[in-house]
């Protein structure tokens, strides 16, 4: 059982959602070749042993440093003829979920996204998928010799193993049909921590009153080491930039602790933030609904707590 891993960069730097996807691979038990594309630190590409993969490729070509998903699928397909694997995994991101889409039509594999553990393999192949925003899951069981498997956030534990891989050069010859679309631009998001890599997220809502408030939850983050986030209302009334914006029509987020001060919690915001490891709320309305879906909450003023909160965190480190 050959597994292909798909890792995804950024600015040569490998995404920590593309780490989870090498352990994912590795605690399903065969061999583990990851794949990356565009340049990339040679560094970052010799770390991916120490958390299971057995092999590197690298597709060296500047032309795929841009997410061109027909370019993409492309060298995907040939790889994992190449490698004789029977299995892609990848992280769900916006470039890995039509990504992992497309190499499934192309090599006919059965296809499962945003999934949320290791495979049951005792009668069938059997994986456990997110549904409905988060609310129910699903088991599905994969037919096809082929698979591919999204897996969300948080779907496998990072641990190191130790693995020494060399990086294997691989070359691939690209069609110009390939390159049909074009990137005419990107915006990046902005912050010391970007929120689809955070481990700690701390985000405000209209109970912080104003834009000019936001300093407290700032200072916070930066104990923390967070990215800070907020509710929709928020950024729709311009006091937070939209690429903050958590919730089901905004970023969704899977980190270790989500800690949401001022947020009533209506249930598109929580569609968005509902995978959290843990969720602390921080509200002065002990009827709000955000405490329903909190493992720990406090009643109170935050413009009280969160000062409190920034220096008991400073004293204890």
């Amino acid at each position: 059982m050959a597994i292909l891993v798909f890792v995804e960069s950024a600015e040569g730097k490998i995404k920590k959602t593309s780490v989870e996807a090498i352990a994912y691979a590795h605690a399903m038990g065969g061999p583990v070749t990851a794949i990356a594309l565009g340049s990339v630190d040679q560094s970052e590409l010799k770390g991916l042993g120490n958390f299971g993969a057995q092999k590197v490729l690298h597709v060296a070509d500047e032309k795929l440093n841009q997410g061109i998903i027909q370019a993409y699928a492309t060298v995907l397909t040939k790889a994992m003829q190449d490698e004789n694997a029977d299995i892609l995994v990848m992280a769900n991101s916006s470039l890995g979920t039509p990504l992992a889409a497309r190499v499934a039509t192309k090599i006919g594999a059965s296809l499962a996204s945003n999934i949320v553990g290791l495979p049951d393999t005792t009668s069938g192949f059997v994986v456990k998928k997110s549904i409905y925003t988060g609310k129910a899951f699903a088991l599905i069981d994969l037919k096809n010799k082929k698979k591919v498997i999204g897996i969300r956030k948080n779907a496998a534990a990072i641990q190191q193993v130790g693995n020494a891989v060399e990086i294997t050069p691989y070359n691939v010859t690209l069609p110009d049909s390939d390159f049909a679309t074009k990137i005419t631009s990107s915006e990046q998001a902005t912050g010391e921590v970007l929120l689809p890599e955070a481990n700690i997220v701390v985000s405000g809502g209209r109970g912080m009153k104003g834009p000019e408030n936001w300093g407290m939850l700032e200072a916070l983050a930066k104990t923390l080491h967070a990215a800070t986030a907020c509710s929709k209302p928020v950024s729709d009334m311009g006091w937070r930039p939209h690429h903050e914006h958590v919730g089901q029509t905004g970023v969704k987020v899977a980190p270790q602790l989500y800690i949401a001060v001022g947020i009533s919690g209506a249930i598109q915001h929580l569609a968005g933030v509902n995978s959290s490891k843990y969720i602390v709320v921080i509200n002065k309305d002990p009827e709000a609904p955000f405490f329903k879906a909190a493992d720990y909450g406090i009643v109170g003023d935050a413009f009280e707590i969160i000062p409190k909160l920034t220096e008991a965190i400073k004293a204890a480190k």
